[in-house]
């Protein structure tokens, strides 16, 4: 089998942009294919890329344009629901800040970025059907056309098509047990430009102030039955409101926050989810990358930033390995233990949230918090190994 020129990348979110970028520095001709019939515009809450997926990002050139869409928050105070400061965390030497930004504005700074360096993204190509030859992998889509390439990589989010292909025993999304909400609140509550809080108690709040003054929040509604996005969205915000006020009543600054939201600042963005191990991450000339392979939900702060990461070391794969099924077990070998050990972490992390943790756990530093995930850095320049070539341990 030869090396791997050719790749279809399904799914125009943050993933997408990201492997076809990649994958032309590794020097394999990408395209992108997005299910729906525009870039999605508005749509999402806010998010954070961590200082590890700025790393990453810094390997395909898009580093600059993301921190320059975003804002820099290079600190983090940790704190009870009582207003007591527990620690403070002013970020590691040598590491950029993480960037805060709407998902809109992250997934517009990519797109544009790999818009300009001359990959080609196609709207309205909904896959329904892949078919695998010994060299080649074709793909259907519901519009009627079709695409081949050497390798079809499935960048399509949680509710991916393509792991349905790949992996059609996977268990689905794991609902975390909690309702997922944001919003801006016009708060006098005190809050240092440049630094992200975390409070902590019965209930949980996490917030910081916006260069406009205004005062970003995300907070959690415990909930045993799931409700889908667009069931969360029927509801109006002022209930959602109500009953979140209620759950923080007499939480610093949870209550003061709420107070001072407007229902028309409320961002409601659905239950927390994660996706739990899958069976497999390929087979044949199929793969998957990001939230199709590994959701780590929202909690952990990493899903931008491990999907970025995953993106970025599947290129490197494909561009050293003689062969796509060497590249994708490197890849899997690499990149599984790590997205593992930070989704399962979030997976607690939601527990707690929902009140299912039982005792609470002693809390970390912030250094034992991000030292593992933040230093995390991709040798772009060094030569993957194939399973045979590793050495004894």
């Amino acid at each position: 089998m030869a090396h791997v020129k050719t790749a279809l990348v399904i799914g125009g979110g943050i993933a997408g942009p990201v492997t076809a970028l990649a994958l032309r520095k590794a020097g394999i001709d990408a395209s992108v294919y997005e299910a729906h019939d525009v870039a999605a515009e508005g749509v999402g809450a806010m998010l954070s890329v961590a200082p590890n997926g700025l790393d990453a990002l810094r390997i395909i050139g898009a580093d600059k344009a993301v921190e320059a869409a975003g804002q820099a928050v290079p600190g983090v105070v940790m704190a009870d629901g009582s207003g007591n400061q527990l620690s403070e965390f002013r970020g590691f030497p040598g590491l950029s800040a993480t960037v805060t930004l709407d998902r809109a504005d992250l997934l517009g700074t990519l797109t544009g970025y790999a818009l300009a360096a001359g990959v080609r993204i196609q709207y309205g190509k909904r896959l329904v059907a892949a078919d695998q030859t010994s060299e080649r992998v074709t793909a259907t889509f519901s519009d009627g056309t079709t695409a081949t390439a050497d390798v079809l990589i499935g960048a399509d989010g949680i509710r991916s098509m393509v792991r349905t292909l790949v992996a059609p025993d996977a268990p689905g999304p794991e609902y975390g047990g909690v309702l997922s909400f944001g919003g801006y609140s016009r708060s006098d509550v005190p809050a240092e430009p440049g630094t992200m809080y975390f409070a902590f108690g019965r209930t949980f709040v996490g917030y910081w102030r916006l260069p406009d003054n205004r005062i970003c929040w995300f907070a959690s509604l415990p909930r045993t039955e799931p409700l889908s996005s667009v069931e969360v969205a029927r509801i109006p915000a002022t209930a959602w409101l109500t009953q979140l006020r209620e759950l923080y009543a007499g939480h610093v600054p949870g209550e003061t926050l709420l107070a001072q939201t407007d229902p028309g600042d409320l961002m409601a963005t659905g239950p927390m989810e994660r996706m739990p191990s899958l069976p497999r991450w390929q087979r044949g000339r199929m793969v998957l990358v990001g939230d199709a392979a590994h959701a780590p939900s929202s909690s952990s702060g990493q899903g931008a930033s491990l999907a970025i990461e995953s993106a970025v070391e599947l290129a490197r794969c494909l561009r050293d390995l003689p062969n796509s099924t060497a590249a994708f077990t490197a890849y899997e070998r690499l990149r599984r233990p790590r997205v593992e050990t930070i989704g399962g972490n979030a997976a607690a992390t939601n527990k707690a949230k929902a009140g299912q943790a039982g005792d609470r756990p002693a809390m970390p530093t912030p250094e034992q918090m991000f030292a593992p995930v933040h230093r995390h850095h991709i040798e772009w320049d060094e030569t993957v190994l194939a399973e045979h070539d590793l050495p004894n341990t």
